[in-house]
């Protein structure tokens, strides 16, 4: 029996000589499970990146709905492809009819022309330089539409494999806070302040529960670009560089599994 990413990889011929890929997209697929997307429904998709959630939102939601995706990347952002080469990819395919793409698109600005049946949130909220920025988009979404769509990644990891990857988040995020950068990783929100957040925000928690992905590449990338950055690490701050070192020597003494993901429904 076919596996449902190679199902998909033949019929809309996207992927299907890109094993890196098609890992990705096994784990999208568990998330839009775990999210209950269903046929005909109207989705915003926040932080749409080259269109990995995007592309198995438009397959679940079939040739009656529709995914409308943003993120405020520019379009020759990306790499091994950036983001405008892969939605030109995307958009060839019988897919294309069911998605829109705006980058450069902040919600706070976006024009919203319909309630959506839904908002995703998808492994998005790390790039965020403040939580107030991150509950403003939660308190605009909650204008349009009655359910949002939530994953990230949990710190609370529950197997020592997943221990690198945790501390490579925790030293690109420390670098962020010292350094200023426009990095991947500015703020790390756990479980417990993300629901917290959304029930400021007006959203009570229906769902809550965690999709395993030590399985993805994304550990591995994150350690090795967290040596990197520790190469460079400021010594302004002897307390500070301390730090970096301790969390540096953990990573490298630890496993590269991902962590897992964290899914919440906020109705």
């Amino acid at each position: 029996m076919k596996s449902q990413v190679n199902e998909f990889c033949e019929t809309y011929q996207l992927f299907k000589d890109d094993a890196i890929q098609q890992v990705q997209l096994e784990h999208r697929f568990r998330l839009a499970q775990a999210f209950e997307v269903e046929e005909g429904m109207r989705i915003l998709e926040i932080g749409c990146g080259q269109g990995d959630m995007t592309v198995v939102l438009a397959d679940r939601v079939g040739e009656s709905g529709h995914v409308t995706a943003i993120d405020i990347a520019s379009g020759d952002y990306g790499s091994p492809l950036t983001l405008n080469q892969s939605h030109q990819q995307i958009m060839q395919t019988e897919l294309g009819e069911r998605i829109d793409f705006h980058l450069e698109t902040d919600l706070l600005t976006f024009d919203v022309a319909e309630h959506y049946d839904c908002v995703v949130f998808a492994h998005s909220s790390w790039y965020f330089h403040s939580p107030e920025a991150l509950t403003r988009y939660f308190e605009k979404i909650r204008t349009i539409t009655s359910k949002l769509l939530f994953a990230e990644w949990d710190l609370n990891y529950t197997q020592t494999s997943q221990r690198g990857h945790f501390s490579a988040v925790m030293l690109l995020a420390l670098n962020s806070a010292i350094a200023r950068n426009d990095s991947n990783i500015q703020h790390l929100f756990s479980r417990e302040t993300i629901k917290q957040m959304l029930k400021n925000s007006g959203f009570a928690i229906r769902k809550d529960r965690v999709v395993f992905s030590a399985y993805l590449q994304d550990g591995q990338w994150e350690i090795e670009y967290a040596t990197d950055v520790y190469s460079e690490f400021p010594t302004s701050s002897t307390q500070l560089h301390t730090l970096a070192t301790s969390l540096y020597q953990v990573m490298k003494g630890s496993g590269k599994e991902s962590l897992d993901t964290f899914v919440i429904i906020g109705t």
